[in-house]
């Protein structure tokens, strides 16, 4: 089989690439070894967890602030199944729409592990038979996967991931979360707004590190409030399961803590999807991490062969790779593909959520920039006050010289 671009991977990055290519003309081929499509952001990521943030969100408000509105919400209860089944149709609706836009463009889709054999052919394996698939073009889309740490192995049951955190039959007494940042903060509020003991352990000393300092400290003391606790600037150092949970044991300075709950999530970061790809077999250049390198038209040092999204270097964003997507197969077609890197948003889905777009002051510094800031509480803003959400502020950061602005943060409500 013939393909003018073959792409290796269904998600975010994938998809769309599979999607821009058919519509300028190319025949196109998407491989993908699990059953739906969409990759971790639509089926254990950004999605599943929004639905999930979503409905605990409205609970806790419903407990918590529903009673100054002079709004009785008495007898509140939750029901895990029905917010998980909600959580479920959410992804199947989506999963759909990826499948109709497939068809729509007249996308080949084969099922299976995709394998790059050489520059210009993927190999295509399930259930034990192959077929390989002839391409001008290959675009590796493989996505990333969750990170462990060497003592804590996940089991799905009281060490989990963020896959095993977004599907609780039940809410869980206690849970410890290993890392400060978007995904710990984010699934640890899910379940502390139901009533679980959280605890965030975080190596460095601050949460939420990509973003400023006089950002993260009001998050934190917000999200105290709502009853997660953290120990910073701590490290795990080892486990021990006992009475169906977990003992942890780390070090913050020269002291010595021993932690327990019921279950621990490890939200230590991600890793890129590159095994059992062929790419270094076939010559494709990795770095330290294992991302696969890239020029800045997304290509590889074998010609025809680029990579996307998270499997290369930069922020691990499901739009960032749908931004790096179209403008590769732009260069394909020959057209001025690029991507703004500095415009990409980051946001942590917390409550108050957190955003930012551009450099942080650190780096703005970092740059040589002389640089003006402006800060604007929402305490002072009567829109925020009147819908009881004046939690927050919003920075702005600009070069002093030219009043350009360098980049901006919020923390709000719908940040």
């Amino acid at each position: 089989m013939d393909f003018d671009l073959v792409v290796i991977g269904a998600g975010p990055g994938g998809y769309t690439a599979a999607i821009k290519a058919a519509q300028l003309g190319m025949k196109t081929a998407i491989v993908e070894k699990d059953q739906a499509l969409g990759g971790t952001c639509l089926n254990v990521g950004c999605i599943p967890s929004k639905a999930l943030l979503s409905s605990t969100e409205l609970f806790h408000e419903a407990q918590k602030q529903f009673g100054s509105h002079g709004i009785s919400a008495d007898g509140l209860s939750m029901d895990v199944s029905k917010m998980m089944k909600r959580k479920d149709d959410i992804v199947r609706k989506m999963a759909r729409g990826i499948d109709y836009l497939m068809n729509k463009n007249g996308i080949e889709r084969l099922a299976g592990m995709g394998r790059i054999a050489s520059a210009n052919k993927v190999e295509v394996t399930r259930d034990g038979g192959s077929q390989k698939l002839n391409a001008k073009h290959i675009l590796i889309a493989t996505g990333s996967r969750v990170a462990s740490l060497p003592f804590l192995e996940i089991d799905g049951e009281t060490i989990l991931s963020s896959d095993h955190a977004i599907a609780f039959g039940q809410v869980p007494e206690s849970m410890i979360v290993i890392g400060g940042g978007a995904i710990g903060l984010e699934l640890g509020s899910v379940w502390a707004r139901l009533g679980t003991k959280v605890t965030v352990v975080e190596l460095l000393p601050r949460i939420a590190a990509m973003f400023d300092e006089d950002i993260t400290q009001p998050l934190q003391k917000l999200l105290q409030k709502q009853g997660l606790k953290f120990h910073l600037g701590t490290g795990v150092e080892s486990a021990e399961k006992n009475n169906g949970g977990v003992r942890l044991t780390a070090t913050k300075g020269d002291k010595k803590l021993e932690l327990e709950a019921e279950k621990v999530l490890v939200a230590v970061g991600r890793n890129p999807n590159t095994g059992g790809l062929g790419a270094a077999e076939a010559g494709v250049e990795l770095d330290e991490r294992g991302c696969i390198k890239t020029n800045a038209e997304w290509q590889t040092n074998i010609p025809g062969i680029y990579a996307i999204g998270d499997v290369v270097a930069g922020p691990m964003l499901a739009h960032k790779a749908e931004q790096e997507a179209i403008a590769v197969v732009e260069r394909m077609a020959g057209q001025p593909g690029s991507v703004n890197y500095d415009t990409i948003p980051l946001v942590i889905y917390t409550a108050p959520e957190v955003a930012a777009v551009g450099l942080i002051e650190a780096e703005a510094k970092e740059k040589g920039h002389e640089i003006a800031i402006g800060v604007f509480p929402f305490q002072a803003n009567g829109r925020a006050v009147a819908c009881g959400h004046a939690d927050g502020l919003a920075k702005v950061i600009a070069d002093k010289a030219s009043g350009r602005v360098l980049g901006a943060q919020i923390l709000s409500t719908n940040a």
